[in-house]
């Protein structure tokens, strides 16, 4: 079972911390993302779940500045995204979907590198990385290559990471996929410690439905570009008189299996290939 240990946080109300209207991506014709708005509070633990190819991770990297977009509005921490995008990705830390520490130096390496990045002072970024390499339990690995990692203390570093230079909110794209039940628990463990502590939102997909139903405080569910259904895991379980939440996810996003998710661009160019035949 995954985190009986921390509480879900009682949230005020309070301020957004992510607001998005209207927001749409085009790839020609096809709408990877389609008029969607949604909001997360501070402190929030902020589900975004959908089957394969339903827009989460184009959304993931619009919001995050990697990816550009046609129309609609983001705030992230109070900033306008295309106004003041420095600011923006000074505001959170991301960890991938997949991995993207270097393998060829070693967890501290990683660290120290990342605190180069966003200008941390020597000092502070010192005392960062050994509070955060602890909170993963990678302390006394700190020299060890990367390469030596299994999956998890991948993982485990790329959450460190992410929060070495004091992001606001921190967005988690399906972090434990392909792990052990075990590491899946620890994972989130820190994650959930992270947020009580360091008060950091956290904006995550994953296709583990028991842990959305451990630890989220709000979900959205998108398909096909579209949102199609927001709120509290209790309202889409009372909704779809379902006894848990994989089963109400399943009743609102149909039966049918989808393909693996490809990029937005491979969708738009398989489609093409359709039409034109």
């Amino acid at each position: 079972m995954i985190i009986n240990n921390f509480k879900k946080n009682n949230l005020k109300k309070e301020e957004s911390i992510i607001d998005v209207k209207n927001l749409t991506k085009l790839y020609g014709s096809f709408k990877a993302v389609d008029d969607i708005s949604f909001s997360v509070k501070k402190g929030e633990i902020f589900a975004f779940l959908g089957p394969n190819g339903a827009g989460k991770s184009t959304t993931i990297k619009i919001l995050t500045t990697l990816l550009k977009y046609n129309s609609g509005q983001i705030n992230i921490n109070g900033y306008d995204i295309l106004k003041d995008s420095q600011k923006v990705r000074e505001s959170f830390g991301i960890v991938f979907q997949d991995p993207s520490v270097d393998e060829e130096l070693t967890a501290y390496e990683n660290m120290k590198i990342h605190s180069v990045l966003y200008g941390l002072e020597k000092i502070n970024a010192k005392k960062r990385i050994e509070k955060f390499l602890k909170v993963v339990e990678l302390w006394d690995r700190k020299d060890d290559l990367v390469s030596k990692f299994s999956g998890g203390m991948k993982r485990r570093l790329e959450i460190a990471r992410g929060l070495l230079h004091v992001p606001k909110i921190l967005f988690l794209d399906e972090p434990t996929v392909g792990l052990d039940p075990q590491t899946r628990k620890h994972i989130w463990n820190y994650i959930l410690e992270i947020n009580k502590k360091e008060k950091v939102t956290i904006f995550f997909t994953t296709h583990y439905m028991d842990e959305v139903e451990k630890v989220a405080d709000k979900i959205a569910i998108i398909d096909k570009g579209k949102i199609i259904e927001k709120g509290n895991i209790s309202d889409f379980k009372k909704q779809t008189k379902s006894k848990t939440l994989e089963e109400a996810f399943i009743k609102i996003t149909g039966y049918d299996i989808r393909e693996e998710e490809s990029s937005s661009l491979d969708q738009l160019r398989q489609r093409r290939k359709i039409t034109r035949r």
